[in-house]
């Protein structure tokens, strides 16, 4: 059971960037996805969340109506699409999952490596 996350970069405030989570080892369909990430000197916080019936939890109320997060389940993939981007998105963006359909912050239990993301001019 592995999460790849990928499709980060450099990228001017005012940006775009999507990430995406590949899955491997199991069918995505079923569980909840989270987007998480971690700035310099900073604790990860939760981004938002895909449940498995397309649900959508927002973790942090700064990213609302910026951030969107869809499935792709035929790719077995999830993508999070990161529109108007601020120098204070800057940070390692993590993909995760849990044994749940449902977003649960307390219970992710598999994590993507990470993807760097930098939004600077």
């Amino acid at each position: 059971v592995q999460l790849q996350a990928s499709g980060g970069g450099l990228v001017q405030p005012g940006g775009s960037l999507r990430l995406s989570c590949a899955a491997s080892g199991f069918t995505l369909d079923y569980y909840a996805i989270g987007w998480f990430r971690q700035a310099p000197g900073k604790e990860r916080e939760g981004v938002l969340c895909i449940s498995s019936s397309d649900g959508v939890t927002y973790y942090v109320d700064s990213v609302k109506g910026r951030f969107t997060i869809s499935r792709d389940n035929a790719k077995n993939t999830v993508y999070l699409q990161m529109n108007s981007l601020k120098p204070e998105d800057t940070a390692v963006y993590y993909c995760a999952t849990l044994d749940s359909g449902h977003c649960v912050m307390d219970e992710y239990d598999v994590w993507g490596q990470g993807t760097q993301v930098t939004v600077s001019s």
